[in-house]
């Protein structure tokens, strides 16, 4: 099984994976940059959403084509991997969270429009991707809990996700609303990324790595930018050690983890 990862912030490379090769992926969204290979010796299908040099801020990431691209590219599962604002103030500055719920509210993506690959009147495969329980897959969770213990990682497990958009941050009040629904950290493309596996039915985690305070999470001082950007550096190698406990593990499964929820379908009248 080739496994689909998504870095963001501070990874745009995968530790030891330079050789891989570059393909660019036509997409009905777009073009796709991915790159392929073996890693950890795993099979390996990355993305750096925001390219080299952080080149696409996150109002100018295309989720569709990239996730399409994943798809196409045959991948089994995806992790996604994201650098995050703590809204809970007892999460640890330089730890992992392992989401399994999400809010995303807006449900858009960054050029405004609806967040669905299910946009043209008739499509054989539009529906509805019905959520029981959670957005991920508890399958993916439980590995990727069991790898960061594994690891030495100091994590959570479990946590809202909270998807803002970008590229400003919020103000203490949207924070203050988001913490009132119970999220522990946002950032600003989890969500998308989340509901287009979602649809696609492939099996999607979403894993965070703590770099700041959000906006009056603590009293005081915020946290410092350059405390920010040394967290965001030191997000690549934890991430890398976290990859590589847990994708022979994710591998090593019978099958395919299973997709979360279930897209209703109305062309056949059946879910899947």
């Amino acid at each position: 099984m080739r496994v689909g990862v998504i870095t963001g912030s501070g990874t745009y490379a995968l530790p030891g994976f330079e050789a891989a090769a570059q393909v660019a992926v036509s997409t009905p969204y777009g073009q796709a940059e991915v790159s392929e290979g073996e890693w950890a010796g795993v099979e390996v299908v990355h993305i750096a959403r925001h390219g080299a040099g952080h080149a696409r801020l996150s109002n100018a990431v295309n989720h569709r084509a990239n996730v399409w691209a994943l798809h196409e590219r045959g991948v089994g599962c995806v992790i996604g991997l994201t650098a995050c604002g703590a809204v809970d103030p007892d999460l640890e500055l330089g730890s992992v969270v392992i989401f399994d719920d999400l809010h995303f509210l807006s449900n858009r993506l960054p050029d405004g429009s609806i967040c669905t690959f299910f946009d043209r009147v008739g499509d054989p495969l539009r529906g509805h991707w019905v959520l029981h329980g959670g957005p991920y897959p508890p399958e993916l969770i439980g590995l990727l809990t069991q790898a960061a213990l594994d690891a030495d990682i100091t994590f959570q497990a479990g946590g809202v996700y909270g998807h803002v958009d970008g590229p400003r941050f919020n103000t203490p009040v949207e924070i203050a609303a988001l913490s009132a629904c119970g999220v522990c950290a946002v950032s600003q493309t989890g969500g998308p990324e989340t509901v287009l596996c979602g649809e696609l039915e492939l099996p999607f985690a979403l894993v965070g790595f703590v770099t700041d305070y959000a906006n009056d999470v603590m009293p005081g001082e915020p946290t410092p930018v350059t405390t920010l950007f040394e967290l965001v550096g030191r997000s690549a190698s934890v991430f890398a050690g976290l990859l590589r406990e847990a994708l022979p593990r994710i591998v090593a499964l019978e099958r395919p983890p299973a997709p979360a929820g279930t897209v209703v379908r109305f062309a056949s009248g059946t879910s899947e």
